[in-house]
């Protein structure tokens, strides 16, 4: 079983970098880098689920942390649609357009099962969690799952 000690270990981080990444770098060409309005808006949702998962991960309550990532899986939806308009508009072709929305969806469903996890711990609305359970614990009632990470904040080491 992994346990997740830092923000950047957690999948949905990950992918959500690989966004901003290919965000900032197909946004900063030809006509796409003189549309201000929508390419600075694509790079703050981008920004935005990177920043939620990182900030709800070192909040200081697992409700915290669901709330966060509930903005974080909203900003994926807010990247989708913004694809959209960035294809309609002609600066994404319509293979960088499907890869974009495929890692979107990628995104958001890390994001999902992160929150169906946490939401399954038991009690997340109390504070000063030190350690997120996996339902595998001899202590926590619940259907066995495999391949579940634990959560571990850097500071209650």
């Amino acid at each position: 079983m992994t346990t997740i000690h830092r923000f950047e270990e957690i999948e949905a981080w990950q992918t959500a970098r690989e966004l901003t990444r290919a965000v900032y770098s197909i946004s900063q060409k030809g006509a796409f880098s003189r549309d201000f309005g929508l390419r600075d808006q694509m790079r703050r949702a981008s920004v935005s689920i990177m920043s939620n998962i990182a900030e709800g991960f070192e909040s200081r309550t697992s409700a915290l942390f669901l709330e966060f990532l509930g903005r974080a899986k909203g900003s994926t939806g807010e990247l989708r649609a913004q694809f959209y308009i960035a294809h309609d508009a002609g600066y994404l072709t319509t293979g960088q357009f499907e890869a974009l929305q495929d890692k979107c969806e990628k995104c958001s469903s890390q994001i999902s099962r992160l929150m169906a996890y946490l939401k399954s711990l038991p009690n997340p609305k109390r504070s000063n969690v030190p350690t997120f359970k996996s339902p595998d614990d001899p202590d926590v009632s619940g259907p066995k799952r495999s391949n579940v990470p634990t959560f571990k904040r850097s500071n209650d080491e």
